[in-house]
């Protein structure tokens, strides 16, 4: 039973320096990190879903390095998002998977007996994602080439509205209708995580589910009416684990990163 452990919008800064003036990011990800040692079962991979770092400097990569290294042991798999720079995490991190010849983020690895599969959908220096034709047909392509395994699709925008109006104004702008009729001609996707959004949001997506993870720092503030202006609050932060049965089908449980008591048996 593959188990994997999905961190998300990490945004981790220079030493010292505070998201917004006021979120130790690197605080929040040594609690997660903590979270991930303390889970009862070694996980077989770690994957974070980009926003890695808050902008892209060698600096805070290095910084991210660190606060990782207690679960280096763990097979980590990264992936930009739009604070992220493709170049600065390839060179930060030389150990990750192939990317595309093309240069984009994507590539496909075994965890066990499923597949991950890691989509960029990464438009530089914008916030909003794509998903071009190019890495589309790459993904129809590995999909088609590990079509016996059950398979779980990484990617940093989610491919779905949110309704959170002003985090869907900058989602996947392109590429998420393509994106849909690939998922659904390759029912050996068990699921499509992300980030982005800061929130745990799930729906269905090509025949199959469609997650979103909170993020380890701060969250973005739940208000769903129309053109409600975005603001981040600082709610319980959060990962999520997600494992296989031995049907591979896939089964995904929210943690708390905040430390708490127990477990106690029932009496």
């Amino acid at each position: 039973m593959p188990l994997i452990v999905q961190l998300s919008d990490t945004h981790i800064s220079r030493p010292g320096q505070l998201a917004y003036d006021r979120v130790d990011t690197s605080t929040f990800l040594r609690q997660a990190v903590t979270a991930v040692q303390r889970l009862p079962q070694r996980p077989d991979a770690v994957v974070i879903t980009g926003d890695l770092v808050d902008h892209g400097q060698a600096e805070e990569y290095a910084l991210l390095q660190e606060l990782l290294a207690p679960i280096r042991d763990i097979p980590l798999f990264l992936l930009p998002g739009n604070h992220d720079d493709r170049d600065t995490l390839r060179h930060a991190f030389p150990a990750q998977p192939a990317w595309m010849a093309s240069g984009y983020a994507q590539y496909s690895a075994p965890v066990g007996p499923m597949q991950l599969v890691v989509l960029d959908t990464v438009v530089p220096r914008r916030d909003q994602g794509a998903l071009c034709p190019e890495r589309l047909a790459w993904l129809d392509e590995t999909l088609h080439q590990c079509q016996e395994r059950p398979t779980l699709i990484a990617m940093h925008h989610p491919p779905f509205r949110t309704l959170i109006d002003g985090m869907d104004e900058i989602g996947l702008l392109e590429g998420a209708e393509a994106l849909e009729a690939i998922v659904q001609r390759h029912p050996q996707v068990q699921g499509l995580i992300s980030g982005h959004v800061h929130r745990h949001v799930q729906t269905l997506f090509g025949g199959t589910r469609a997650v979103i993870a909170p993020s380890t720092a701060h969250q973005v503030a739940l208000d769903l009416a129309a053109g409600a202006p975005l603001a981040w609050t600082l709610e319980p932060p959060g990962i999520l684990l997600h494992a296989f049965t031995p049907q591979g089908r896939l089964v995904t449980h929210q943690i708390t990163t905040l430390s708490f008591a127990g477990p106690f048996p029932f009496q």
